[in-house]
């Protein structure tokens, strides 16, 4: 048999008899999409079309439904070698069904040729800032209705203290106050004096400048190339506002070769549902991981947003197994932390994982550098 790729579904049905059909509903509706008595036979049937691979109970689920694990595979042939398709053939028209959760999803060769995943991983960002162990500290530049200046002396504070990955915020965009094109310029520069000041100091690491590129799709490249061009170590993707193949494109593209910071805005109704969409792991972990992002951005739990640690911890595992896809990435739990929890987090998800804070740190004010000093402090292993 052809090499094929699989997804493993999450089916909710009375019966086994039910999640067959429905298991055979889903190998239609991702491929042909017509009624299986109309199959052409020869390749279409034999390749093209999904093939149920195995379908094993998992218990009971939302009330008395039982809840079966179908695997499906499909041929890389209806996929192609763009990862819109791909994503597509996944979960593309069986999305818009209730009691269908896409849970696992596994590349074949062919594809994993097409999506090698991140160029650079948790060994490539740990080389590019010089910091061989303990956890990452990322500070979010925020908010938006700040000068250009204002959010360049929290950068060049932030720095200087000993910041890893100086990332902006996601609600950064081309706003009158500052305009994208005015402030990557300026923070790359308010960040090189940073760095130049704690290396100064003795400390040999690096602080890593990650703007936001939330502009429309049709200037992603320019803006990605005019940051690069301007000095930016990394950039910050939204895949749930611009799509996964902008993280693509750019992590694909041997010539720009920055790192890209994934952030999960506008992905929540993807996983928040016990009965559709995708699991935290598969759409934080393994589809990050496919379209190319070298950290993975999501709501930590305990904080504002409902995830919970399991959740949290199941996203952790998927971006860092050596099983793939690519290399292992660096999870980011983010979202109304504070230094006071890093001691309970770092024992958590460890050392390989990008700590984001923001407003807990700009509850310092100008003594935000004491901050990310006692979070620099709390990460060392």
């Amino acid at each position: 048999m052809t090499e094929r790729f699989s997804v493993t579904y999450r089916i909710f049905a009375a019966s086994a008899e039910e999640a067959e059909q429905r298991a055979q509903g889903i190998a239609l509706e991702q491929t042909v999409e017509i009624p299986r008595d109309v199959v052409p036979a020869g390749y279409v049937e034999d390749t093209i079309l999904g093939q149920i691979e195995e379908i094993l109970p998992e218990g009971e689920a939302a009330g008395s439904s039982l809840t079966w694990a179908a695997k499906i595979s499909y041929s890389p042939d209806s996929a192609g070698p763009d990862l819109p398709q791909f994503l597509n053939v996944v979960f593309g028209n069986s999305s818009i069904q209730k009691g269908i959760k896409v849970i696992g999803v596994e590349l074949c060769p062919v594809l994993a040729a097409h999506h090698a995943g991140a160029r650079h991983g948790i060994g490539g960002i740990r080389a590019l800032c010089a910091r061989d162990g303990g956890g990452l500290v990322a500070p979010v530049i925020k908010p938006m209705g700040l000068t250009t200046a204002e959010l360049a002396r929290t950068v060049e504070r932030v720095t200087e203290a000993g910041a890893d990955i100086i990332k902006e915020d996601h609600g950064l965009a081309n706003q009158p106050t500052a305009p994208i094109r005015e402030r990557i310029p300026r923070l790359v520069e308010a960040v090189a004096r940073g760095n130049a000041r704690r290396q100064s100091a003795g400390d040999k690491s690096k602080g890593l400048f990650f703007p936001n590129l939330n502009g429309s799709i049709r200037n992603l490249v320019d803006d990605a190339w005019f940051a690069k061009e301007s000095g930016a170590d990394g950039v910050l993707i939204i895949p749930g506002l611009q799509g996964f193949d902008a993280i693509s494109i750019l992590a694909r593209d041997p010539e720009f070769g920055l790192p890209v910071m994934a952030h999960p805005s506008f992905l929540g109704p993807f996983v928040l549902s016990i009965d559709t969409g995708f699991t935290h792991a598969v759409m934080f972990g393994t589809l990050m991981r496919i379209a190319g992002a070298d950290i993975s951005i999501f709501p930590n739990f305990g904080g504002r947003f409902g995830f919970t640690q399991k959740e949290c911890s199941e996203i952790a595992a998927a971006c860092r197994s050596d099983a793939g896809p690519g290399h292992p990435i660096l999870p980011s739990p983010g979202g109304g932390m504070v230094v006071s929890r890093m001691p309970e987090l770092m024992q958590i998800y460890g050392e390989d994982c990008v700590y984001l804070l923001g407003g807990g740190l700009l509850r310092y004010g100008d003594r935000i550098g004491d901050g990310v000093r006692e979070m620099r402090a709390t990460l060392q292993p």
